[in-house]
Parts: C-alpha cells; sequence; structure tokens
C-alpha cells in the first residue's frame, strides 16, 4: 500500500521539473544581483583623513593659548612663539625622515608612535612652569609626533593607493591636514576661556590615543598586503606592490642628495617656504592675536579662522580636482599671486567687528590657504618619480621653515612696534615672489 503514494510523489516531482525546464529564465533582479566591494584604498584613505585631521588640530592649540599663557606666566609673545616655530619647523623637518621610514617600516608603526608622542608631550604640559618646558613638550615632542604624520603622509597614501583621482584625493587629504587646526580653534579658545589653558591640553592627549587603534585596525602599507591594486591601476601595473627599501631614516638624506641637484627642486621649496610663511607660521599663529590688537574678542577672531577652515575645504579639493586637469604650474601661479594681493589690504580690514570685507577675505583665504598642496605633490611626483613622496617631504620641510621664521619672526614685529602690520605687507610681497618662482618650473612627463 505504500507504494502508490511514493509513486504518485515522484510523478509529481517529475511533472515540476519538466515545467521549470519549460519555463524561460527571468533576468536576476537588480537588487539581488552582486554588488561590487568597495575598494579597500577608500578606507585607509578614510582613516589617514582621519589621522591628519587629528594632528592638524592637535598643531593647533597653541595658537590660541598664547594670550592664556602670557597672561598666566608673563612670557613674552617671542617667547611663546618660539615654541610654536620648534614646534613649525620639525613639522617640517621631520617629514621627509617619517616618509623615509612609512617605506622601511610601514605606515602603522609610524603613525602609531607619532599618536604616542603627541599624547605625551601635550599632557605633560598641564606640569610645566618655565618656558623650556613648553619648547619640549609643545615644541619638540609634540613637533615630532605631528611632523611624522604632516604632507608626505599623504603624498605616500596616494602614490600607492591611488592612479585614478589622485589629485582629488591628494585634495581631500591635504583639507584634512590643514581644516583640522582650523575647525578645533573655537572649541579650543572657549575650553581655555572657560576652563582653563590646561583642559584643552588633556584633551588633546587623549583624543591622540584615541586615534591610535583606527590606525593599527585598518591602515594597511601596500595594496598588494591584502591581495589588491591601486584604485585605478592598469593590469601588471608595479603601483601598489610592495617594495622592499633600505636605509630607513637614511634614505631620507640619500634622497636629498639627488634632488638637491635639480634646480625644481629649489624652486618648488622656495615657493613652498612662503606659502608656510604666509598661512601656518603667520595667519594661523598670529591672527588671533592681532585680531584682539584691533578690538575683536579673540573667540570671535578664533571663529573666523574656522570659517577659514571650512573654505579650506572646498578650496583644497577643487584644486586637487583641478590638478588632474590643469597645468600645476599655472594654479600655483594663481594662488600665490592672489594670496599676496589679500594679505596687503588685510592691516585695513581687521577692526573690533566682522564687516563684510573682512568676511571677504576670510572666504577667500580660506580658498586659498593650503590649495598649493596638490600641485606641488603633483610636480614632485612627475620630476623625482618613485623618489616623490620623500622629495616633498623635503620641499614641505622649506613650507615649515618658512612657518617657523614667520611665528618668531612676527611676534618679535608685534613686541618691536606694537602692531602686525609690517609683517603682512612682507608675507604680501613675498608670495609675489613665489608666483615668479612657480612659472619657471620645468615640467617633467607625467607618470602613471
Amino acid at each position: 500500500m505504500a507504494f502508490w503514494p511514493l509513486a504518485a510523489e515522484a510523478n509529481f516531482r517529475h511533472a515540476q521539473r519538466v515545467t521549470e525546464l519549460q519555463t524561460p529564465l527571468t533576468p536576476v533582479p537588480v537588487d539581488t544581483a552582486r554588488r561590487p566591494r568597495l575598494h579597500p584604498a577608500w578606507l585607509v584613505a578614510s582613516v589617514g583623513f582621519v589621522a591628519l585631521l587629528g594632528a592638524a588640530a592637535f598643531r593647533s592649540v597653541p595658537s590660541v593659548l598664547m594670550d592664556p599663557l602670557h597672561e598666566e606666566f608673563g612670557w613674552s609673545h617671542g617667547t611663546i612663539g618660539a615654541a610654536v616655530s620648534l614646534n613649525l619647523l620639525l613639522y617640517g623637518l621631520i617629514s621627509p625622515f617619517a616618509a623615509a621610514l612609512m617605506d622601511r617600516f610601514g605606515i602603522r608603526r609610524v603613525v602609531t608612535c607619532a599618536l604616542v608622542l603627541v599624547a605625551v608631550g601635550s599632557g605633560l604640559t598641564v606640569f610645566m612652569s618655565q618656558p623650556w618646558q613648553l619648547i619640549l613638550t609643545w615644541g619638540l615632542l609634540v613637533g615630532v609626533g605631528v611632523g611624522s604624520m604632516s604632507m608626505p603622509f599623504v603624498a605616500t597614501i596616494t602614490g600607492r593607493w591611488f592612479v585614478r583621482q589622485r589629485g582629488l584625493v591628494t585634495g581631500v587629504l591635504t583639507a584634512a591636514g590643514a581644516t583640522g587646526q582650523l575647525i578645533f580653534l573655537p572649541l579650543v579658545s572657549a575650553l581655555a576661556h572657560a576652563h582653563g589653558w590646561r583642559l584643552p591640553s588633556l584633551i588633546v592627549a587623549g583624543a591622540a590615543l584615541a586615534v591610535a587603534p583606527l590606525v593599527l585596525l585598518f591602515i594597511r602599507d601596500y595594496p598588494s598586503d591584502v591581495g589588491a591594486t591601486a584604485y585605478g591601476a592598469e593590469p601588471g601595473s608595479s603601483v601598489g606592490v610592495r617594495v622592499r627599501a633600505a636605509g630607513g631614516a637614511s634614505r631620507a638624506l640619500t634622497v636629498l642628495g639627488r634632488i638637491a641637484r635639480r634646480p625644481g627642486f629649489w624652486l618648488l621649496a622656495g615657493g613652498f617656504a612662503v606659502c608656510g610663511a604666509s598661512t601656518n607660521g603667520l595667519v594661523g599663529t598670529h591672527f588671533v592675536s592681532a585680531a584682539h590688537d584691533h578690538g575683536m574678542p579673540p573667540t570671535t577672531a578664533a571663529s573666523l579662522l574656522a570659517v577659514v577652515g571650512i573654505f579650506d575645504v572646498a578650496g583644497t579639493i577643487a584644486s586637487g580636482w583641478l590638478t588632474d586637469r590643469v597645468d600645476p604650474r599655472y594654479l600655483l601661479i594663481g594662488y600665490y599671486t592672489l594670496r599676496g594681493l589679500s594679505l596687503l589690504i588685510l592691516p585695513a580690514l581687521l577692526g573690533p567687528d566682522t564687516q563684510p570685507s573682512l568676511w571677504v577675505f576670510i572666504i577667500f583665504f580660506g580658498l586659498d590657504w593650503v590649495a598649493t598642496v596638490p600641485p606641488t605633490v603633483t610636480l614632485c611626483r612627475e620630476l623625482f618619480g618613485n623618489d616623490g613622496p620623500v622629495a616633498f617631504g623635503w620641499v614641505f620641510a622649506s613650507h615649515q621653515i618658512g612657518s617657523a621664521v614667520a611665528a618668531t619672526g612676527a611676534g618679535v614685529i608685534r613686541d618691536m612696534q606694537g602692531t602686525y602690520n609690517l609683517a603682512w605687507y612682507l608675507a604680501g610681497a613675498l608670495c609675489g615672489a613665489a608666483a615668479v618662482l612657480s612659472a619657471v618650473i620645468r615640467r617633467a612627463p607625467q607618470l602613471s
């Protein structure tokens, strides 16, 4: 009796199978189709963005603590400016060695150690009572830490992980590196005003330690380490393939010996020194104090610098997009010329209130703040090939030398003359010279 149900079930299954074979195949719905996986380059770039944002924010703190430190300890603007100058100087001088160490030991190890240095340097400031201690902590320790996460870090990531949209990604990461120091200025200024300068120092230390695990978990040194190729690389391309780099930090000096024979290096370095003097060294360090001299509240002045940071994002990303399409030399000529003109008229714009003309300056200067970086990175890669990231490290070192000279020099001018006017005029004239230097650079054939 059990035979009949089994036979009936078999006949039913056979009929169902015939029906399925005769039914035309229907396309798979789009929402169930397999979608391409996100390229790991974007994850690396995202974590790099966070690290650069944090590093720039850490470096910005001394500029808004200048007046609180002066009031509590009686230290002159020149003395405090010297600590800021050392910070800016190391931020540049360490960068080529950090780029070489990233080639030798990997991005993760170098950046993680840098974040720990920032945390130690910032945390120890709460115990200082002498000017040399400010120079040791904010100047030396924090300077070395943030210098290891400076603009050559951008060149290393984009050079290894991107071929397509390299200029645009360079612009985005550069915006993080420059904007972090500006968008956090109002917060730091408000905290220092309400709770004293020690609380912002401790917050910086905690933030640096919080970023370190992200770097360890998500940053990888080369696309080949995860079985991938650089984003947009052609089949068989060597971009993004791990290569063994010998020499460690000494490679930075070897590369310097090679590129120092090239006129293009000195032209780029000279222009970038002016870039640093006119942005980080002068405006980034002294704008709040200069505006306060004209009767503007420090918190208002810090907020204006934050607006500079907001527009800097748009300006730098746009510059990266343009760098993929326009001769980078022409971009540098335009950026330096317009920046110089704006600095020449700034003394006439400062006052106790934020007039529309000052807003125009703030918006323009934000768009121009570090728009010079993407075309400079591109020119370094074109001129120096695989040595490009380390070469850019040395060019960036000149940027920070200019920053350091301007940070100290503007403070001395302020102490001697009681005004920053001469500093603005000198910076404007130097920007005109930087435009001339950019005009005589000879391009090399582009590298893929």
